[in-house]
């Protein structure tokens, strides 16, 4: 192959991966109808007309910034639901059992901070348990994200078999790749509509960005009309909803 031809083929795979990149930060909700059609039993967002939303936090807990974190959802009536990594609840026991009582939500997101999908069958199950263990002391837990998002049909069956949903989301700042509060703020409010599902991250400099983040948001979601909730009052929106809508 000549050095012309491989300069060619350079660009159309740049272009392609330019192209791929637009539509998944700037189109989201194409490629988030076409995921939840492909998977249904995952959860991306909800089907409703109310102005509504769920907050969604990843891996925490973490003693300095889930405080601050609460104190923001508090000032603003919000509510969210705390996806924990099991490993950094011992020491942060109170902060756990803060999120409760202010009437957030706790939810399961493994024991460490890995993807998911790496696990064989039967340690993803161990893991799980070892996790509901840990949080069900606090609460009732019935949602589940995958570490990195990733998941397949093996952890889905897992998951049905311990009254558990998995759980994605429909807006998805990058905020663990692109190191950008003033970004994640922007892309959350471009794309927030009712049943969106806002995943954000905490522990860490991702918890920082996400409290600087969420004082940009919060106060501008209400300021819309929007409710801030946790999955199970945004999902218990949708079910009374499809209740109420007579059959066809």
């Amino acid at each position: 192959m000549t050095p012309r031809k491989r300069s060619k083929i350079g660009l159309v795979l740049f272009a392609l991966a330019l192209l791929i990149s637009w539509v998944i930060v700037f189109r989201p909700n194409w490629v988030v109808a076409t995921l939840a059609e492909r998977s249904p039993e995952v959860v991306y967002f909800a089907e409703i007309e109310a102005p509504v939303v769920a907050l969604t936090i990843d891996d925490g807990p973490d003693p300095g910034t889930t405080p601050r974190i609460l104190d923001l959802l508090s000032q603003h009536d919000a509510h969210a639901t705390f996806f924990l990594i099991t490993s950094r609840v011992p020491g942060n026991e109170e902060v756990v059992a803060r999120i409760v009582e202010e009437g957030h939500e706790l939810a399961n997101h493994l024991t460490i901070d890995e993807p998911s999908i790496k696990l064989d069958v039967a340690e993803f199950e161990r893991r799980l348990l070892e996790a509901h263990d840990v949080l069900s002391e606090f609460s009732d837990i019935h949602w589940f994200r995958p570490g990195s998002g990733w998941y397949n049909a093996e952890m889905l069956l897992i998951l049905e078999k311990h009254d558990y949903r998995c759980v994605l989301g429909s807006v998805y700042p990058f905020d663990p790749q692109l190191p950008s509060s003033w970004f994640a703020a922007r892309y959350v409010l471009w794309n927030a509509q009712p049943g969106s599902i806002i995943v954000l991250h905490d522990h860490g400099a991702r918890g920082e960005r996400t409290v600087a983040a969420l004082a940009t948001i919060l106060p501008e979601l209400n300021r819309r009309g929007f409710r801030v909730a946790t999955l199970s009052e945004l999902i218990g929106r949708q079910f009374a909803s499809e209740q109420k809508t007579p059959a066809k």
